[in-house]
């Protein structure tokens, strides 16, 4: 059961879910953001942060782009300053069994938590040894990274969100 006093997480990487890349069918928004000197940040859609902020669960940086995600990319989409995942130095586990390197290290960052995981390298591996070695619901879904995020994977998350025993979620508009 879901710990209800405890809203699951919602990790979320930046660099193709929130930055599409290796396409040509994401839009660029011109901005503020342009000014910090990154293009990439022009490729992040601003209607993102709201439709994050509306969602019950609590979001989570899990991206290389570590504090620097409050710094650029946070304000870019109207989001306050987040929790970050800090990536522990590589180990021999690295790459065992198929997982991706972030895997054992959100695992351990959740704790007894239920969680989401917006990645593009997410793999069928990383699904079930979550859901074989954590102790509530998890729910890791590979974004294609040449649109980023779209109402498909938005949709997606809901509904898991809403499967959630004990979790109450109210209606949306």
């Amino acid at each position: 059961m879901v710990d209800v006093r405890r809203r699951p997480l919602l990790f979320l990487d930046v660099d193709g879910p929130l930055i599409p890349f290796g396409g040509t069918g994401y839009r660029t928004h011109p901005g503020q953001w342009e000014a910090s000197g990154n293009p990439l940040l022009a490729r992040l859609d601003p209607a993102i942060g709201a439709r994050l902020l509306t969602l019950p669960c609590d979001p989570v940086w899990a991206t290389t782009w570590v504090g620097e995600a409050n710094e650029s990319v946070a304000p870019a989409l109207g989001l306050p300053e987040l929790p970050v995942v800090e990536w522990p130095e590589p180990s021999a586990d690295e790459g065992r069994d198929g997982l991706h390197w972030k895997t054992r290290p959100l695992l351990a960052w959740a704790g007894d938590r239920a969680f989401a995981w917006f990645d593009d390298e997410i793999t069928p591996a990383d699904r079930a040894w979550a859901a074989a070695h954590h102790p509530q619901p998890t729910f890791l879904h590979r974004v294609d990274p040449r649109t980023g995020l779209t109402d498909t994977d938005f949709d997606a998350l809901t509904r898991w969100l809403t499967a959630l025993p004990g979790l109450l979620i109210p209606p949306t508009a």
